[in-house]
């Protein structure tokens, strides 16, 4: 039997992981900026804390989950998101009583038995955020606007912020009711899934993406037109403020998300070209019940989480160059005395903080040269025989073929000032000063 990975995963492999590494630093590095600290989460919990946050209607815990007994007898279930795992951690180790408001991103793999298709796998990959413990519709708006800069920051452009509002526990309920009312003459025309939502989550039905579906949930009552004064007040708060940033928005009255905890403002980020009809990059929104609902103490949350499969697929070509790690200095070692030396010079030269390769079975200068070609290495070190008798070696420049005797003795600092060269002439040349 040949030996391959499992249906619907996938290895991440040198040349593609540098793109998985740039995004990950870059949403480090935007999320600090607003006051996000990283927590890293189990990839299993307990099955029960799924089924409660998630809700057991959803298609997640009815068809989706990794579910599986321990040898101690115990249900346990693959993450299939991280909103719980970030709720249960606040709870466990009493966040909520450190600060009023708790901000935490993470990252890593989630799991979901679902059909493999573009963009989409059965280990896939998240970046998540979550804002705890602040009811504010400026703390939605923030998160949004910081989320948008963050696709800016990526160069995407092309993308979509579309917001909703679903309510509260005050006006969700008439709503739901009014909106069975609506639907139960169409019974006959939605498709099996809607038909089962119906009873158990009939909001659902406003985003199912069968063609028929989505035609009748045009023509549905509209959740804005329901919402209580407080909710409605709050949605209007939240787009004044993306208004007084300029960040684009529009309002969709289908978007209500998949997972039941969801409420009050709730939002996509669409991409307009690249992802066919599953073009959602990117959603989240309001949770205000549920650490409550983990016997946590009340706290409002906003979050979201994307995922990085189609994250990646769109990233522009222009941002993806030069991401792939380059030796700064390529070792060319004639004679066995240069190459045992050439142990040494790796050694200090790495110690200085440079990339450095060589050919560890050596070979002839032409052989050695093509290699350092083919690594798209920056400068070449040429040490042989003459070259040590001399206590100098050669830093020929890859790119310009400009050659430059070094002292051994200096080795490391004269390196240092042709590489600081090269790279103020890289700068000046890309028009940056």
């Amino acid at each position: 039997m040949k030996i391959k990975s499992i249906k619907g995963v996938k290895d991440i492999l040198p040349g593609e992981i540098e793109k998985w590494q740039w995004v990950e630093s870059v949403a480090g590095w935007m999320f600090s900026r607003y006051g996000f600290k990283e927590i890293r989460l189990p990839i299993f919990e307990y099955t029960d804390l799924f089924k409660r946050s998630i809700g057991d209607t959803t298609d997640i815990v009815e068809k989706e989950m990794y579910t599986f007994k321990d040898k101690g007898g115990e249900e346990i279930t693959l993450r299939p998101e991280g909103t719980a795992s970030v709720v249960r951690s606040y709870i466990e180790h009493k966040m909520h009583g450190q600060n009023q408001l708790t901000k935490l991103y993470y990252l890593g793999p989630m799991f979901r038995y679902e059909r493999p298709q573009a963009g989409r796998f059965r280990q896939f990959y998240q970046i998540g955020v979550e804002a705890m413990g602040s009811s504010s519709p400026a703390i939605d708006a923030e998160v949004m606007i910081m989320l948008i800069e963050f696709f800016k920051t990526l160069g995407l452009n092309d993308l979509e912020l579309q917001i909703n509002s679903l309510g509260c526990k005050d006006c969700r309920p008439q709503y739901r009711e009014t909106l069975k009312s609506a639907i139960k003459p169409h019974l006959k025309e939605l498709c099996s899934n809607c038909n089962q939502r119906y009873e158990r989550n009939p909001l659902r039905v406003l985003d199912c993406k069968v063609e028929c579906c989505s035609e009748i949930a045009k023509g549905l009552p509209k959740f804005k037109d329901h919402l209580c004064s407080q909710c409605e007040q709050d949605f209007a708060q939240v787009q004044e403020f993306l208004d007084a940033v300029n960040t684009s928005y529009s309002v969709n009255d289908q978007i209500v998300r998949g997972l039941d905890y969801y409420n009050k403002t709730t939002f996509e980020v669409i991409s307009k070209t690249g992802l066919g009809s599953q073009n959602a990059v990117c959603g989240g929104g309001r949770y205000d019940s549920l650490v409550e609902d983990f016997n946590g103490p009340p706290t409002p949350c906003f979050g979201f989480a994307l995922g990085l499969e189609r994250l990646i697929s769109l990233l522009p070509e222009e941002k993806l160059q030069n991401l792939e790690q380059r030796p700064d200095i390529y070792l060319v070692c004639l004679g066995e005395e240069a190459q045992q030396l050439s142990f040494s010079v790796t050694h200090q030269l790495r110690t200085a903080g440079f990339c450095v390769e060589r050919e560890i079975e050596g070979g002839s200068m032409k052989s050695q040269m093509r290699k350092a070609n083919k690594l798209e290495s920056r400068f070449a070190l040429i040490i042989g025989e003459n070259e040590i008798k001399n206590n100098k070696y050669v830093l020929k420049n890859m790119k310009d073929g400009e050659q430059s005797e070094i002292s051994a003795d200096t080795l490391t600092q004269e390196v240092y000032d042709h590489y600081k060269r090269w790279s103020d002439a890289q700068l000046k040349e890309s028009g940056q000063k």
